[in-house]
């Protein structure tokens, strides 16, 4: 098990905390408005732009979200203006970000194979220090605040975007706000948890709320719940086993919507329902 000095745990834990409570709650617009692909794109994204950081010796933190955030403007306002299909522009970023991410690293002078480079790739318990934890904590802050104010035209737009739009909501500005959002919460986790995971950390945990939930209110709360427990005991079990943090994080998170899958009442909803119509037919 590896000992930690108390200031370094104490902010890791945080950091594990933060990332999991940011990256879960926009999990939950990303999978009710469907953008999960949009999700993998971006972070693929910002993993592109670490390794364009570390390449050229500039802050990858800053590089990821500026990758994060040209991405973003490509799938938004410029795609809509180009009138492409999302699937066209996903497919082409994706594949160019994950290509332009293993050059960068190539290219990274004496570091390709060392684990300056890797902690991107897989993230790194020694990666979060105080200033990514404030701007974590701020980035928190600011997507309470959001989502409070912004409740009612939020749930308008997940619900059905356009007949939000034809009530005079503008939605456009929400999705690019939901774009931009998930930017800054996958380039701000990418230490922590690595570029080819966080992902994971955005999808699992809400998908794992949406099997017992309806309610969109008890989904916002429980998701960043499960994304904060996958966090913290994905930490833990990489303590007790030199595993990367970002795959043990992974890991439980998976393991948390596998067995949410099992206890799903909705699932059991289901079948029940189904085995009525099968006894109708019969």
């Amino acid at each position: 098990m590896i000992e930690l000095p108390i200031s370094l745990l104490i902010t890791s834990i945080l950091g594990a905390m933060f990332a999991g409570f940011v990256c879960s709650t926009m999990g939950v617009f990303v999978v009710r408005m469907n953008l999960s692909s949009i999700g993998f794109c971006m972070s693929h994204a910002a993993f592109a732009g670490a390794a364009f950081g570390l390449m050229t010796s500039i802050d990858p933190l800053i590089s990821a979200i500026i990758f994060s955030f040209v991405t973003a403007m490509i799938l938004g306002p410029i795609s809509e203006k180009a009138r492409l299909e999302s699937n066209v522009v996903i497919g082409f970023l994706f594949s160019i970000m994950i290509a332009l991410a293993f050059i960068f690293l190539n290219f990274i002078p004496g570091q390709a194979a060392s684990g300056t480079a890797l902690r991107i790739l897989w993230g790194s318990i020694f990666s979060v220090g105080y200033n990514d934890l404030l701007i974590l904590a701020l980035l928190s802050f600011i997507l309470i605040l959001f989502i409070v104010l912004f409740y009612k035209e939020l749930l308008a737009v997940m619900f059905h975007r356009k007949l939000a739009e034809s009530s005079g909501i503008n939605t456009k500005l929400f999705y690019f706000a939901v774009l931009f959002f998930t930017g800054f919460a996958v380039s701000l986790s990418l230490r922590l948890v690595g570029g080819l995971l966080v992902y994971a950390l955005i999808i699992n945990p809400t998908s794992s709320a949406y099997q017992f939930f309806y309610d969109f209110k008890k989904i916002l709360i429980f998701s960043p719940l499960i994304g904060i427990i996958s966090c913290l005991i994905g930490f833990w079990l990489s303590l007790i086993t030199d595993f990367p943090i970002g795959a043990s994080i992974v890991i439980i998170s998976a393991i948390i919507f596998a067995i949410a899958i099992i206890l799903s009442p909705k699932r059991r909803r289901g079948n029940g329902m189904q085995y009525k119509k099968t006894l109708k037919a019969v």
